[in-house]
């Protein structure tokens, strides 16, 4: 892999992995994608590996023993940094699993303390003062308190990791960040005499702050927070001997070939991006979770409404919906209904593929599991970017398509539009 990987990275979902990869491929690293830990040791010559896995809604047991698999994979490869990718908005009830895999990382490798910065400043996502921000308003009080699977009632990072790990929190506040590298492990060695590990939370606001956090923290061995610091540790890594542009410019993000979108978030921001497609005058579907329960929406029987009607337009199919709706839909079970919603989605990826499309764009980061599951691609090179953490990914057993994965809260309201135009290639 390269004379030696910079950068390993496990993310908690596929689309979070996506999103670190881009911010990592930002800073001039050649980076590939891995659905799942890799079965083969090939070589390949890349500076940055990122690891997919699905240890976000996973029982604690497996998150924790897949989390220290690719771990251990990683090094193994190689990498001189581990950072354990979740989500800018940390995504994790009392029941998460944040704590279990980063306290089962530090425990495993024998090292005393980690960063956790969540934020992602060019999506609205800050820390001040240890408390998470969404464009800000607290994170509690923003559309993150509905969300389907992991509702969000806290703010405070300290008191999120509370009951998940067994160490504690050590704030850095603005005020501390301000002072020179010396001073800041100055203050934290005071806080933290006699802990045998802890996590320490910088704020973060602007892109300045992101520079200071690598700069102070860029040297430990373990990692962890959302994508939006990745950039600047990785550019850091790079100017530590490695001048040479890596990031291979050959890629491009366009293919000929049909598009098809795929919705299965119900997040405040893609119901906005299914309202806006709709409204651009191109086909959209909808299928009901209550349908598919009962068969009265299949594969198969959607396939053949789709291809009669949107022979000609742009597809979207689509799931989402508003939060009200969703949890009626969820009284059957929420379980059952995701799981529902993830089957119909994989399986119509699958018969899109088979059909000819090219470009297949999916929104939420349980359908985008689903879909690169049945579409049985192990690694991706990364292209550029849609929107921040969300690049054009290259299968590499299949470099003619092109897939999009975004999680449900990223992108323009015209990000469907903008996707299917930047993946698009015009016939000769």
């Amino acid at each position: 892999m390269g004379k030696r990987l910079i950068i390993g990275c496990l993310a908690d979902d596929f689309t979070g992995a996506g999103d670190a990869a881009s911010f990592i491929a930002k800073s001039g690293m050649k980076t590939m994608l891995f659905g799942g830990v890799p079965e083969d040791a090939k070589i390949r010559d890349i500076d940055a590996a990122v690891i997919a896995l699905k240890t976000r809604t996973e029982e604690k047991e497996k998150a924790v023993a897949d989390s220290l698999r690719a771990a251990e994979w990683l090094l193994k490869m190689g990498a001189q940094h581990l950072y354990i990718k979740y989500c800018s908005t940390f995504d994790s009830t009392d029941e998460g699993n944040i704590g279990p895999v980063m306290d089962a990382v530090l425990e495993r490798y024998k090292e005393r303390a980690s960063i956790l910065c969540p934020a992602l400043p060019v999506n609205g996502r800050t820390v001040r003062g240890g408390k998470l921000y969404v464009n800000g308003i607290l994170l509690e009080e923003s559309s993150m308190r509905y969300h389907p699977l992991t509702p969000m009632c806290q703010s405070d990072i300290g008191k999120l990791m509370e009951p998940q790990s067994s160490y504690p929190c050590v704030m850095l506040n603005q005020e501390i960040m301000a002072r020179p590298r010396e001073e800041i492990w100055d203050h934290i060695e005071q806080e933290t005499a006699g802990l045998k590990h802890c996590y320490l939370v910088p704020d973060y606001e602007t892109d300045g702050d992101g520079v200071k956090i690598a700069e102070v923290f860029g040297g430990m061995r373990i990692l962890s927070g959302g994508s939006g610091i990745l950039t600047e540790l990785c550019s850091r890594y790079r100017k530590e001997g490695r001048e040479k542009e890596y990031y291979d410019r050959q890629l491009k993000g366009c293919t000929k070939g049909k598009g098809i979108i795929m919705a299965g978030s119900c997040s405040a921001a893609t119901n906005r991006q299914v309202k806006e497609f709709c409204q651009s005058g191109n086909y959209a579907y909808k299928v009901e979770p209550g349908k598919l329960k009962t068969g009265k929406q299949t594969v198969e029987s959607v396939w053949k409404e789709i291809e009669g009607e949107a022979a000609e337009r742009e597809i979207l199919v689509y799931s989402s919906d508003e939060p009200d709706k969703v949890k009626e839909a969820q009284k059957s079970g929420k379980e059952e209904m995701a799981a529902l919603i993830e089957d119909f989605f994989a399986g119509l990826a699958v018969k899109a593929e088979a059909f000819g499309y090219k470009r297949i764009i999916v929104a939420g980061g349980e359908t985008s599991g689903a879909v690169t599951k049945a579409l049985g691609y192990g690694a991706y090179y990364i292209c550029e970017s849609i929107a921040p953490g969300v690049p054009i990914m290259i299968p590499e057993k299949n470099p003619q398509i092109r897939l999009v994965l975004k999680s449900g809260n990223f992108g323009q309201s015209d990000f469907f539009l903008e996707a299917l135009q930047q993946t698009g290639q015009k016939e000769d």
